[in-house]
């Protein structure tokens, strides 16, 4: 199971790469393994103001279906289209392909809440 030294995560299984005040987030390769064949991603928060922790879409796998949780406040900027016809990229290719969402941040203080790779190996 791959965990990135360079990324943050959250204890809800999402990672998060930080470049200036946009952050790229998708799940985390745990994450999907948990999940298993991922069949459909539902992101309906595009241009949208989020709090941290609040649901900004949805995961649907053939066992389950799972709230996708903000990590830091902010505005969602961008989907990643690639996931509309494979949403199989995120189990493929969870860190670089699979990637779901881009937010503006908005409160650049709640990145130190996020967790570091040993915190998240820990957890899981």
């Amino acid at each position: 199971m791959e965990i990135r030294d360079n990324l943050k995560y959250t204890k809800d299984h999402e990672w998060v790469s930080i470049e200036g005040n946009i952050a790229t987030v998708g799940i985390t390769d745990f994450a999907q393994s948990e999940l298993g064949d991922i069949v459909y991603i539902e992101v309906e928060t595009l241009d949208e103001n989020l709090s941290k922790d609040e649901v900004f879409g949805t995961v649907e796998a053939v066992k389950t279906v799972s709230d996708l949780f903000l990590p830091m406040s902010g505005k969602i900027i961008e989907l990643n289209e690639a996931l509309d016809g494979n949403p199989e990229l995120v189990n493929d290719s969870p860190y670089d392909q699979g990637w779901i969402i881009k937010v503006e941040i908005s409160n650049m203080d709640e990145i130190s809440q996020l967790l570091d790779s040993k915190s998240y190996s820990e957890i899981i």
